[in-house]
Formats: C-alpha cells, sequence, structure tokens
C-alpha cells in the first residue's frame, strides 16, 4: 500500500479536478503564486507580494565559503559575482518551490540586494540586479544582526521592516522587498552601525 503523500498548501495550484476526478495543473501561474501567498496564515511581505504586483526589489541569499552539497562547492561571493564574465552569472540551485516562483517573477533590471548567509557574520554585501549582475558593493557591510535590531523595533513602532521576509520566511534564498524595505535598507548604508 503506498503511503499518503503530504500535500504542501498552494504547491499543486488550485484545486482543478479534470476527468475522473485527478488533479490538473493550473492554468494561471500568478493565480497558483497568490494561493501559495495566502497559504500563511501570517502576513508577510512575502505573502502579500505573491500574486500579480510583484515586487520590483528582491534580496537574494548566497554563501560566500565553500560548503560541499552532493559533491559540489556551492560557494558564491558578490565577489565571485564580479570576478564572472560582464559580472552576470545565472542563479540556479534555488529548490524551495516559493522561492524558485519568485525567481521566475523577477524582471530584469529590477535590484537585488546580495545577501551573504550560512557564514560568521551574515549579512548584506552589495547591491545586483536580475539576471544576476553585479552593480556595486555596499559602503558598509550591513550585518543580520543589525537588521534585526531595527526588524524588532519596527515591529512595535511599525517601521519599514515590520513584516520582512528575512527574519518572518528565513529559509527563503530569494525574497520579495516592498520599495520600503528596499529605500531602509540602502539608506542603513549612510549610517553607523547600531
Amino acid at each position: 500500500m503506498p503511503k499518503p503523500r503530504k500535500r504542501l498548501g498552494g504547491a499543486a495550484g488550485p484545486d482543478n479536478k479534470g476527468p475522473a476526478g485527478k488533479r490538473t495543473k493550473t492554468k494561471n501561474p500568478a493565480g497558483a503564486l497568490a494561493a501559495m501567498g495566502n497559504s500563511s496564515p501570517e502576513k508577510t511581505s512575502a505573502s502579500k507580494n505573491c500574486g500579480k504586483n510583484l515586487s520590483s526589489y528582491w534580496l537574494m541569499k548566497s554563501e560566500p565559503e565553500s560548503r560541499l552539497e552532493k559533491g559540489v562547492d556551492v560557494k558564491f561571493s558578490i565577489e565571485d559575482l564580479k570576478a564572472e564574465p560582464k559580472q552576470t552569472a545565472c542563479w540556479d540551485g534555488v529548490r524551495n518551490y516559493q522561492a524558485r516562483n519568485f525567481l521566475r517573477a523577477m524582471k530584469l533590471e529590477q535590484e537585488a540586494f546580495f545577501y551573504h548567509s550560512n557564514c560568521k557574520e551574515p549579512g548584506i554585501a552589495g547591491l545586483v540586479k536580475v539576471d544576476v549582475q553585479f552593480v556595486r558593493m555596499m559602503k558598509r557591510y550591513i550585518t543580520l544582526a543589525e537588521l534585526k535590531t531595527h526588524y524588532q523595533a519596527h515591529k512595535t513602532t511599525g517601521g519599514p521592516l515590520k513584516d520582512m521576509a528575512l527574519f518572518t520566511r528565513q529559509r527563503l534564498s530569494v525574497q520579495p522587498l516592498t520599495p520600503e524595505e528596499f529605500y531602509f535598507i540602502l539608506s542603513l548604508e549612510e549610517k553607523e552601525p547600531s
């Protein structure tokens, strides 16, 4: 007897039943994205941005230190991106379905923060634009600890980082940002770390 498979909320889109009651793929990928965003009870910037009006700003995580996964080194830092021909690279290896859908929703010339994760001091190292092309280094490295301090303060005061996916959906390697989140973080590079 086969074991029942656990269905991920929204992963297969709405319950579209075809002939003989079998599930069929949704014909509306934007609707599937909206369904994924509504699968979580908490409202985050990631879930708010699911659907038709996706973000124009993003946060993309990469690992700057060597780590082998199935015999392949997954290291890719902002310095590695700068060393690529035309300072441009293909962004691959995204396994999470929601992060993959966010990646597909990105448009050329949209801006993203290049975030170093799974390292001694995670944080935002630079600015890129999609199809991941180096734009510039941040004027200073903005650490996860600093961002978390602002996030916690904004949760109580209603500031721009109050719903930031970096803290509410930590596992996503590609995350949408609201314009308010993006510009607030950009403004941090001009200030001394808190």
